[in-house]
């Protein structure tokens, strides 16, 4: 089975007393112990970024280890990225990520890793890269639309109730037919795709929210997805 998660915000960069949707994505893996590597390229390989993702997976069952393309620290890149059970990418600069990436041949590594059944996930840059467009503040900080891998189709906008002019940027976007209809989700929630198909919605919040948002004669459209809260298991 080919499996994405992606986060608009929340895990333990942004919630790091609250792991619930860390939690989560672990849970997806078909073995007691799943090897899970943090991809953290979106952010230059951040020390603290990358000493807080041990910090908070060590509290929970897995074997922890990250990839960095700035002080690299594999010997074979295909063959470090396969032998994990999932890859878990970070959240900065989507397009500086999706130019090292290319440069590497990591998307090309990461497409045979996707088909292989490793699973996918990510936040904010690492959420909206798996789609074929997505909203990005990565060029000169004005919100814009980026080309990413394409192995869900549409489009998906992050930080959805975070940030105040994603909401805008994202419907005048789809609007003016400048981007595909999509997803766009608050901090706090993951979108867990199955075969391409959305499988669930799942929150570290009890009031975080999903959408379906599409686009009819210029008119953007937001249909609420049901959200199943993974603090009692409601929704």
């Amino acid at each position: 089975m080919r499996q994405i998660i992606a986060m608009g915000g929340g895990g333990f960069s942004m919630e790091p007393d609250n792991l619930l949707l860390d939690q989560y994505i672990l849970s997806q893996a078909h073995t007691d112990v799943p090897k899970i590597c943090f991809i953290p390229t979106a952010s230059g390989d951040a020390d603290n970024y990358i000493e807080r993702f041990y910090e908070a997976f060590e509290k929970l069952v897995c074997t922890s280890s990250h990839l960095s393309l700035f002080s690299q620290n594999f010997m074979n890149l295909k063959a470090y990225v396969m032998q994990q059970d999932i890859l878990y990418v970070g959240g900065g600069n989507t397009r500086n990520m999706l130019l090292l990436w290319k440069e590497w041949g990591l998307d090309t590594i990461l497409k045979a890793a996707y088909k292989k059944g490793i699973i996918l996930a990510g936040i904010s840059a690492g959420s909206l890269c798996w789609f074929e467009e997505g909203v990005t503040d990565s060029m000169n900080n004005n919100l814009s639309k980026i080309d990413c891998l394409g192995f869900l189709t549409g489009s998906n906008c992050p930080h959805y109730d975070g940030e105040s002019n994603r909401r805008p940027s994202y419907h005048e976007l789809m609007a003016s037919g400048k981007m595909k209809e999509g997803y766009a989700v608050d901090d706090g929630v993951a979108l867990h795709f199955k075969n391409e198909k959305l499988s669930a919605s799942v929150s570290s919040r009890p009031t975080a929210k999903a959408y379906a948002v599409n686009e009819k004669a210029s008119k953007v459209i937001e249909h609420e997805l049901p959200v199943t809260y993974l603090g009692d298991g409601k929704q």
